[in-house]
């Protein structure tokens, strides 16, 4: 769910490991001694000297816009970005990420989720963690001119990646993805992020959703925000805002049905 690193390393640890199993020799810096300096240090303070990136709008199947940031250098393959929430294509992760490609030959396209790019989305409905019709959209857009597409999904665009992997109808040129602190669960990942110890990042997200609802609700007068002041926890707002603008019963029936977990099983890529 997050637009940032993973918060909380698991506290189990496998029994048994497989043998190919290689552990990673990376080693945080001595003033980021734990997971939330790792988380907000990068968040707030990392910069990427990299060249602008060339803007570009298309529609959507429902007369909506997407905003996909290029950064084209003549390739034959391309890396498309999908960001975390409540991010965008200009966070330095995805800058960063579009940097690391773009050097080794590849072309880049970070994309933007439904009002995430600087502009509201025209539809009453926005994005979420199940959102895989908008990949598609960006993927079947980027297949017209590349042959080999590759996907980096962070955070919940690594929860929207696996997904879109693991229904049908996956595209042929998609040839590989990798994934990134994905809380493949988001029941239990909402439950871990509205846990006392991490209040910063759920007040953070409250703040910059409920702006968003109260700018939508000024441009859709079908959108009904009564219960804005009631909500509390992330899981309030999915399940009064989330759930009911997408489709959903409520928030548990939305966490349900969109949680990768339940699909990974069928990925074939």
């Amino acid at each position: 769910m997050l637009d940032t690193q993973h918060l909380t390393p698991s506290t189990q640890q496998p029994s048994t490991q497989h043998p190919s199993t290689q552990m990673s020799p990376y080693s945080p810096p001595g003033i980021l001694f734990n997971r939330h300096l790792e988380t907000i240090y990068p968040a707030l303070l990392r910069k990427i000297d990299f060249h602008p990136p060339i803007r570009e709008r298309i529609l959507t199947p429902d007369d909506d816009f997407l905003d996909l940031d290029w950064y084209k250098q003549g390739a034959s393959r391309c890396v498309i970005l999908s960001h975390g929430l409540e991010g965008n294509s200009s966070r330095a992760y995805m800058v960063g990420m579009a940097k690391a490609f773009f050097s080794k030959g590849f072309d880049v396209v970070a994309w933007n989720y439904r009002g995430c790019s600087g502009e509201l989305n025209q539809q009453l409905r926005f994005y979420h963690s199940g959102a895989t019709e908008d990949l598609q959209t960006v993927i079947h857009h980027a297949a017209k001119k590349y042959a080999a597409i590759f996907l980096i999904g962070f955070s919940l665009g690594g929860n929207i990646t696996l997904k879109y992997l693991g229904e049908e109808n996956v595209h042929p040129a998609v040839k590989k993805a990798v994934t990134i602190s994905v809380p493949v669960n988001l029941y239990t990942s909402c439950l871990e992020i509205s846990k006392p110890g991490n209040w910063i990042y759920t007040k953070r997200f409250l703040i910059s959703l409920t702006k968003k609802i109260q700018s939508k609700a000024a441009m859709r007068k079908d959108l009904n925000i009564e219960k804005l002041g009631a909500i509390k926890s992330l899981i309030d707002f999915d399940d009064h805002f989330t759930g009911a603008l997408h489709g959903f019963q409520d928030a548990i029936d939305y966490y349900t049905k969109c949680s990768s977990i339940h699909f990974i099983k069928n990925i074939t890529v």
